[in-house]
């Protein structure tokens, strides 16, 4: 008996070590912040483990955590009316167009990236990050999401027309080649 949950937990141990990096990435980038992306995925870790081994027998695990974490994030979500994701303003401030390899600059872009990312709404803003910045499929998305095919889509293009629409971050992207 002893053995079994010392081979399970090894086994839990290993899958943490291995995704945290992409599990702490994508709740960063659902909440906007390092702590509660920290407590987002510790807690959604937390709830794994109890049933770690439903978790290990699923087809594919990386993406059942991922489900279980979206769902923590949406239901912390619906229960405060707004989150604050962004820093206050700082549209007064005049911006450079850096070398392409300045590392300030990037990080700049970067931190408009995230401003813009938590000015959209939540389902949007999941459909985005899944998508595009972890790369997974449509159906993928849908199925992290909890949602049909056709509302990540339709989430996905509303968002990244949002994104489009802000005068800040498309000039970004447009000149002197910086992505």
């Amino acid at each position: 008996m002893g053995d079994r949950k010392e081979a399970r937990d090894a086994e839990f141990q290993s899958f943490v070590i291995g995704r945290w990096p992409r599990l702490l990435r994508t709740a960063f980038l659902l909440t906007g912040e390092q702590h509660a992306a920290e407590d987002l995925v510790q807690s959604t870790l937390e709830q794994v483990y109890v049933a770690w081994r439903r978790v290990a027998s699923a087809d594919d695990p990386e993406a059942y955590v991922r489900r279980v974490m979206i769902n923590a994030h949406a239901r912390k979500h619906r229960r405060k009316l707004r989150e604050f994701l962004a820093p206050k303003d700082d549209s007064g401030l005049v911006r450079e167009i850096a070398d392409t390899g300045d590392r300030i600059a990037q990080a700049e872009d970067r931190s408009a990236l995230l401003k813009a990312l938590a000015q959209l709404p939540p389902r949007q803003r999941e459909a985005v990050v899944l998508r595009y910045w972890e790369d997974l499929t449509e159906t993928q998305t849908a199925e992290a999401m909890g949602c049909s095919v056709g509302s990540v889509k339709s989430n996905a293009a509303k968002g990244i027309a949002k994104l489009r629409a802000i005068p800040g971050l498309a000039d970004m992207v447009t000149q002197g080649g910086r992505k």
